[in-house]
């Protein structure tokens, strides 16, 4: 079940809300952890069994390491957390990752081991990083143990974000699961921000995925300069508004439950170094890696040398992260060259230069990388990359490149205008102004001075506060209105619409 299906917008979604809405506060928990499991078990019902054993044995790791630290027992906690951090980078890694090893093995020893072919369970890589960060969280101090299995399980299976995240640390989110509220405020930010997700997979995602579709269809003999920058520009959106538009949806999700989760992207493409990219695009997964790799390995404390081992290790982490293949790989030590030379010594030669080109060598190099992202086979990404660049022999332009840009100009700027502040800034304005008018008290017309009222000056009474609340309320609702009947039309004939994500 996908976010943008009618099952989950006019079916699972009302009637969680209706039930969790009208039992006690007690057993909200308990539903939202019934209801993770429905919706997880519909699209993965023999993998449920897995997320539970997941579920209960990091509770139970949870519980012992506490229970060892107060006794004064740290080799005793130590090695539980060991056992549950080994436990979870084996649930990955038979599930994700051994066809991989398995093909290495074979490519090595010359031999035929078959391979497993397992279905990947949907999210494991999410669930299974914030499990593993609750049992070391727990033993630095830095959390509490759940109060009991329900609390944990609700907070590993918690559907808005079970299957792509934001990835949530245990404590961010243990005073919401022992207390939350539910006011009027977070029911119009998490409406607003659960339907500008909808449009932005629905409407820009998808809509400009079909680009990308057509063109890495095109036969590389076909390929000219001006198809291959079109698709690289395409599979950039696509990723960008598919994704972020699933953490819009995701955090709307969380506001209409009580919970307030964490950004995952700040506007990427308007980054002016790789390093800044870094600060901005799947902000809680960069977060995760610098604060249970890159932190205890060392980070840039021990020198630049083991800086950079550090790393190295960490972008090659992340890159076998997103997929058990090669390119991924070098997908994430492509970065870790990048960063390590900014860090080095680019970051200081960039400072002088002007604000455009810092951010287009920034765009540059981003794109570069969607290619590698792309391509599952590492010699076609070379091929693609060739054809960008004018070394395949082929013409730079023909007629049916000339076509596609006509037919999708006015996409594409729309794209770029959507990647900035300017939309999202306005929403969050009108927004605001409208929470604040609602909550601040009308001025009532006893207040009007006996001078005033005795003019006989027509509409002295006027309250100008409520007319501005009005009106700022009518343009929320109608433009929220609008994007969700334009999605909901999209998506009664709409044949296309993955989530590029939940293959990670």
């Amino acid at each position: 079940m996908v976010f943008s299906s009618f099952v989950f917008l006019f079916r699972f979604l009302p009637a969680v809300l209706l039930v969790y809405y009208l039992v006690p506060r007690i057993y909200k928990n308990l539903v939202l952890f019934l209801a993770s499991l429905i919706f997880y078990a519909w699209g993965e019902p023999l993998y449920v069994g897995l997320m539970i054993f997941s579920t209960v044995t990091d509770y139970v790791h949870g519980k012992l390491v506490d229970s060892f630290l107060n006794r004064n027992r740290r080799l005793a906690a130590k090695c539980t957390v060991a056992s549950s951090v080994v436990i979870n980078v084996l649930l990955l890694g038979i599930f994700k990752y051994s066809d991989l090893l398995i093909q290495w093995v074979n490519l090595a020893a010359h031999t035929q081991i078959p391979l497993l072919e397992l279905p990947l369970p949907v999210g494991i890589s999410f669930y299974t990083f914030q499990t593993m960060s609750y049992t070391i969280d727990i033993y630095r101090r830095e959390a509490r143990p759940a109060r009991n299995i329900i609390d944990f399980g609700a907070f590993v299976a918690l559907f808005p974000q079970l299957v792509a995240g934001p990835i949530i640390r245990y404590e961010t989110t243990d005073l919401q699961l022992r207390k939350r509220e539910i006011n009027r405020e977070k029911l119009v930010r998490g409406t607003l921000r659960l339907v500008i997700g909808l449009g932005k997979k629905v409407l820009l995602a998808n809509n400009i995925g079909v680009l990308w579709q057509t063109v890495s269809a095109i036969p590389m003999d076909e390929m000219t300069l001006l198809k291959a920058w079109l698709g690289t520009a395409a599979f950039a959106f696509q990723i960008y508004f598919d994704f972020s538009g699933y953490s819009d949806m995701a955090i709307g999700l969380g506001y209409l439950f009580g919970f307030i989760y964490p950004e995952n992207f700040r506007y990427p493409y308007m980054a002016d170094s790789i390093t800044d990219f870094w600060r901005r695009w799947h902000i809680t997964l960069s977060t995760w890696f610098k604060e249970y790799v890159y932190f205890p390995l060392g980070g840039s404390r021990k020198g630049k040398g083991i800086q950079i081992r550090n790393l190295l290790i960490v972008w090659g982490l992340t890159g076998i992260w997103h997929g058990a293949s090669l390119n991924f790989l070098f997908w994430g030590l492509y970065f870790a060259v990048l960063l390590i030379n900014e860090k080095l010594w680019l970051l200081k030669a960039l400072e002088k230069c002007h604000a455009v080109v810092r951010h287009l060598y920034a765009l540059f190099f981003i794109m570069i990388g969607w290619v590698i992202f792309a391509f599952d086979h590492i010699q076609d990404g070379i091929r693609y990359m060739s054809a960008m660049f004018g070394v395949s022999g082929l013409p730079a332009v023909d007629r049916e490149s000339l076509y596609l840009l006509s037919e999708y100009a006015l996409l594409l700027v729309l794209l770029a205008f959507g990647c900035t502040r300017l939309p999202s800034n306005r929403i969050r304005t009108l927004v605001s102004e409208h929470c604040r008018t609602a909550a601040s008290p009308s001025p009532s017309t006893d207040t009007v001075d006996s001078g005033t009222a005795n003019s006989g000056t027509a509409g002295a009474g006027t309250d100008h506060g409520g007319i501005r609340r009005v009106g700022i309320y009518c343009i929320v609702c109608m433009g929220t209105v609008c994007i969700l009947l334009l999605s909901i039309a999209y998506l009664v004939n709409a044949s296309y619409n993955p989530f590029l994500y939940f293959r990670f």
